[in-house]
């Protein structure tokens, strides 16, 4: 099974910067040896089970609830029977698709 969570989390009572914050569910799945994307907007992980990522969510808030009077959470999960591997072959199957000399962000 392939399960893939997009989910952001950060403490709602840090200010306007909660990058060192996020920085520490970073470390925990690089850690765990995770897969997983991090983006402007979310983290993306791709997991065995449901079970296991609802493991990353909760993990996630024990490294934020020492310090966090509230966190926040939103979270999509892609759930499929199948391989591992679609986190980055869902992209690579966009890539195939695009006219030659395209790319998928104009980011440097």
């Amino acid at each position: 099974m392939s399960v893939i969570i997009q989910f952001a989390m950060f403490p709602t009572d840090k200010g306007s910067s909660v990058s060192i914050y996020v920085s520490r569910i970073i470390a925990m799945l690089h850690s765990e040896g995770y897969h997983f994307q991090l983006t402007p907007m979310a983290t993306i992980v791709e997991t065995e089970s449901i079970e296991q990522a609802l493991e990353v969510v909760s993990k996630s808030y024990k490294l934020l609830e020492p310090d966090s009077e509230r966190v926040y959470v939103t979270a999509n999960l892609d759930i499929k029977k199948g391989n591992l591997g679609r986190l980055s072959a869902k992209v690579d199957s966009v890539r195939e698709k695009l006219p030659e000399g395209r790319f998928i962000s104009n980011l440097p």
